[in-house]
């Protein structure tokens, strides 16, 4: 099986450095068209600079590739319509949109300011809806569309110092299970990606020769795999240093208790059986939750539905 993109329009955000950059090289390498966006923020999001998108385009097209440098900031809905519109107009199509822009504000839940915690969040999540809105219906008329989420194991699992960035990384994850089921009948495929990288982010983190191991090309590799004709959707896929997982939520089969037997106390005596795995299941959509809390209980008291 062979990975390309020819006749594809991708746009990639936050692409002048780190994981955007390779992304936004990796697609080129494979055919696509790529819109290069980066606002050319420092890590904090402080500061403006457009030459680092440039630079990448300059890359993709000495490669033989088509590229166009685009320098929208993603909690702007104008400036990301417009971007949509400087694709469509010279591509004719969106394709592909990989959310990848974002930001740190890293402090302990107590010292971080409310400012800091919106921030954050309106750049990863908020960000991540104002760029997936703006092409949403263009990709319902295509029938066709591959939209990739970054998420971060400090949202799926929680890393100290980063309550605005794990909340936004989490929310992600919300978003991405809802579109999925809005956007299946369309052939759109909606996943995230969870990356662990050598970039800024990880500047002074861990050792160096850690670092050497964290290639973001080994988390590009991920990225394309997500954004494939084939893709899969509402799938959580980890990458870093060669290594890939998915992450799922199951829900437990739990207990089922009687109106007369529903108490706390109850709860406690039963809690090792509600946390029991063996007969977890992934649910697919929110609704399955409450069909089976009902039907459960409905069978445990004899009642029959009409």
């Amino acid at each position: 099986m062979s990975f390309r993109y020819d006749n594809k329009v991708a746009i990639v955000t936050g692409a002048g450095n780190g994981l955007g950059r390779s992304h936004a090289l990796g697609l080129a390498a494979r055919g696509a068209k790529v819109v290069v966006n980066d606002l050319g923020v420092a890590l904090d999001g402080s500061g403006c600079n457009l030459s680092a998108a440039e630079i990448v385009v300059e890359e993709i097209r000495a490669a033989g590739g088509e590229a166009i440098a685009n320098g929208a900031n993603v909690t702007i809905e104008d400036e990301v319509e417009a971007m949509v519109q400087s694709a469509t107009a010279k591509w004719g199509r969106v394709d592909i949109l990989i959310n990848n822009a974002g930001i740190l504000r890293d402090k302990s839940f107590s010292n971080m300011s409310l400012d800091d915690f919106r921030l954050v969040l309106d750049v990863h999540l908020m960000g991540s809806t104002i760029c997936t809105k703006a092409v949403w219906d263009l990709m319902k008329e295509q029938k066709y569309g591959r939209i990739v989420m970054t998420s971060s194991s400090s949202g799926l699992y929680g890393n100290f110092g980063q309550a605005n960035y794990g909340a936004a990384k989490m929310g992600v994850i919300g978003l991405m299970n809802v579109l999925h089921l809005e956007g299946a009948k369309y052939g759109i495929r909606i996943n995230a990606l969870a990356p662990t990288a050598a970039t800024r982010m990880m500047e002074g983190l861990i050792s160096q020769d850690s670092l050497n191991l964290m290639t973001v090309e080994s988390v590009t590799a991920g990225l394309l795999y997500l954004v494939g004709e084939k893709a899969p959707s509402r799938l959580v896929l980890c990458a870093g240093a060669g290594g890939y997982a998915a992450t799922r939520i199951y829900e437990t089969r739990g207990i089922c208790l009687l109106p007369e037997e529903q108490t706390p106390e109850n709860i406690a005596l039963k809690f090792e059986d509600i946390l029991n795995p063996s007969m977890q299941t992934m649910l697919q959509q929110g609704g399955d939750q409450t069909v089976k809390f009902i039907t459960r209980l409905a069978e445990k008291q004899g009642t029959v539905f009409r």
